[in-house]
């Protein structure tokens, strides 16, 4: 497997496509290759091999349960997830013999769809155990903790994702819509004060040292993580 996981992105809404694909290179450094149905998916899998792919359940030339079926038939191994529609439930979208590695469910939520795929790449073992600094602090996002000398603080699954995210996009400021996108799902009926409560909270978990700044700044944009004051 490669050092940057080739994800193979089967979906026939364009812009959602493209969405998905900018989050997954853009703030998890993925290799992604877009098809926009069963036959361009084909015609991909026939020039390179991916470590993961992620089907649509309803494609304009085909099924998407169907084309898991026919590559695993095929003997395509690597892990593949199903992406069902708001009205299908996960084990219901293809008749039995379906040999899904995972459901993600629409809207599309990066961090649930992230936590699938870490679980079945190689390449995130190491990822499991990644800790950031963050001014006096040590973010371990697997452990849900926050390490400070002898203290531990512990976050929630929300707050956890939200500060990897930031801590992922550097010292770049993160747009609102873009945080509850990713964290929330997009689409998801979450209001921007539900954001602003959980960075709320972070901030009286991340306290600076005294005299110095805070560690979780907002912008005019959104929001930025300064991880070395």
């Amino acid at each position: 497997m490669s050092a940057s996981p080739k994800i193979l992105l089967v979906e026939s809404d364009a812009e959602l496509r493209r969405e998905l694909a900018d989050q997954l290179r853009l703030h998890e450094g993925f290799a992604v290759e877009q098809a926009g149905g069963a036959r361009e998916a084909r015609a991909c899998l026939r020039r390179e091999s991916f470590d993961a792919i992620l089907i649509a359940a309803r494609l304009p030339d085909g099924d998407g349960a169907a084309l898991c079926r026919a590559l695993r038939a095929e003997g395509v191994r690597c892990p593949i997830f199903l992406i069902l529609e708001g009205d299908q439930k996960a084990g219901t979208a293809g008749a039995a013999g379906l040999e899904v590695d995972g459901y993600i469910a629409r809207p599309v939520r990066l961090a649930a769809l992230m936590a699938q795929l870490r679980a079945h790449l190689a390449p995130f073992d190491r990822a499991q155990s990644a800790s950031f600094p963050i001014g006096p602090y040590c973010f371990q996002p697997a452990r849900k903790l926050l390490l400070r000398g002898e203290q531990q603080i512990r976050l929630t699954e929300k707050e956890a994702a939200l500060l990897e995210y930031l801590c992922r996009m550097g010292d770049r400021p993160v747009p609102r819509a873009v945080l509850l996108g990713a964290v929330w799902g997009y689409g998801a009926e979450v209001s921007t004060r539900t954001l602003e409560t959980h960075i709320y909270r972070l901030r009286q978990k991340l306290k600076p040292e005294p005299g110095q700044h805070q560690l979780l700044v907002t912008e005019p944009e959104g929001y930025r993580l300064v991880r070395s004051p």
